[in-house]
C-alpha cells in the first residue's frame, strides 16, 4: 500500500510536469502547425533564468521573470525568423527550430558553464509534507502538482471562456475571416509562440530544481515530451493531459517496482521455460527498461491509434 501511494503521487507529480511542458508545444501545434524542436530548450532557459534569478531576489519573483524571459525570447524568435521561413513549408520550419535548440545549447554552456548549476529547493517548500508508513512526502512536488493544476485551470479559461481565447480559437480555424474582422493573425500566432514557450520557461522553474539543472536537460526531456503530443493526439490540450499522467505513472511505477518480468510472472503463478518468449529478455527488471516505456507506448499507439488518444488527425 505504502508503495503505491508513493509512486502514484510521484507519477501523478512528474506526469504533470511533462504535462507543463507539452501544453506549449501542444498550443503552438494546434495553432501554427509547427512542431516546435526547440520546445524544450526553452524549459532549459527557464530554469537557467530562474537560477540566476533566484540568486538575486528570491525564487519567487524567478517564477514570474522565467516564464516572461521565455515568452520574449520566443516571441521575437517567432516574429523574426520562424515568420521568415514559415511560407516555405514544414522542413524549413522544422530545422529552423531544430538550429535554435544547438543554439541555446551552447549559448547556455557559455554563460553558465559546463556543469550542473546549484539550483536548489527554497527553504520554504523543502522538507517532507506528510508521511506515509515512514516515507515523507516532500512539500515541493505537492507544489510542482499545484502549479500544473492551476496552469491547467488558467489555460482552459483563457481559450474557452475569454476574448482572447475566442480570437485565438477563431484564427487556428478561420485566419482569413478572423482577419478580415480586424484582427491580426500574424500578432496572434506570435504571441500563441510566445505563450507556448513561457509555459516550458514556468515548468523549467518548477522542475530545474526538483531534477537537475546542466546542458543537457533539454535533450534528455525534449523527445518524451513529443511522445506525450502523439500518444495524447497532435493538437489536443485534453490528450496531452492524459498521456502526460499515463506515462509519468508508468515510468514511475516501472523504476518503483523494480522486478524482472518473469519475476511478477512467476508471482502470479504464471511459470515460463527458458526458451519462452527470448526468456533472457524477459529477466531484465523493470527499472531497466523504464526509459524504453514511452516510446513502446508510442509505437503502439502509431500502429493501433494513429491519431492518438483525443486527436482530430493522423500527422
Amino acid at each position: 500500500m505504502e508503495l503505491v501511494t508513493i509512486s502514484l503521487l510521484n507519477g501523478i507529480s512528474y506526469g504533470l510536469l511533462l504535462f507543463m511542458l507539452s501544453a506549449g508545444l501542444t498550443l503552438i501545434f494546434s495553432m501554427m502547425g509547427v512542431l516546435n524542436f526547440a520546445h524544450a530548450s526553452f524549459y532549459m532557459i527557464g530554469a537557467y533564468v530562474a537560477y540566476s534569478t533566484m540568486q538575486w531576489v528570491g525564487y519567487w519573483a524567478a517564477l514570474i521573470t522565467a516564464p516572461l524571459a521565455a515568452f520574449v525570447l520566443g516571441a521575437a524568435f517567432e516574429r523574426l525568423c520562424l515568420r521568415r521561413v514559415h511560407k516555405f513549408g514544414h522542413v524549413p520550419e522544422l530545422l529552423i527550430t531544430f538550429g535554435l535548440s544547438f543554439l541555446a545549447f551552447e549559448v547556455v554552456q557559455i554563460i553558465w558553464g559546463r556543469a550542473a548549476v546549484e539550483y536548489r529547493v527554497p527553504a520554504a517548500l523543502d522538507g517532507p509534507l506528510f508521511t506515509i508508513f515512514d516515507t515523507h512526502f516532500p512539500k515541493y512536488r505537492a507544489f510542482m502538482m499545484a502549479v500544473a493544476v492551476v496552469m491547467l485551470v488558467v489555460l482552459w479559461l483563457v481559450l474557452a471562456r475569454t476574448r482572447i481565447g475566442m480570437v485565438i480559437r477563431a484564427a487556428l480555424t478561420h485566419p482569413e475571416m478572423t482577419e478580415a474582422l480586424g484582427h491580426n493573425v500574424p500578432r496572434v500566432m506570435m504571441l500563441v509562440f510566445g505563450g507556448g514557450a513561457a509555459l516550458a520557461g514556468l515548468a523549467g522553474v518548477i522542475g530545474g530544481n526538483a531534477y537537475a539543472t546542466e546542458p543537457g536537460m533539454a535533450a534528455a526531456v525534449g523527445p518524451i515530451i513529443f511522445v506525450v503530443v502523439v500518444v495524447g493526439g497532435m493538437g489536443s490540450l485534453a490528450g496531452a493531459f492524459v498521456a502526460s499522467l499515463v506515462i509519468g505513472v508508468m515510468q514511475t511505477f516501472a523504476v518503483a517496482v523494480d522486478q524482472s518480468v518473469v519475476t511478477l510472472l512467476k508471482s502470479a503463478g504464471v511459470m515460463l521455460s527458458p526458451k519462452m518468449f527470448g526468456y533472457p529478455v524477459l529477466e531484465l527488471k523493470l527499472s531497466q527498461v523504464a526509459p524504453i516505456l514511452p516510446y513502446l507506448l508510442l509505437v503502439l499507439m502509431l500502429i493501433f491509434r494513429p491519431r492518438g488518444l483525443m486527436g482530430t488527425r493522423e500527422g
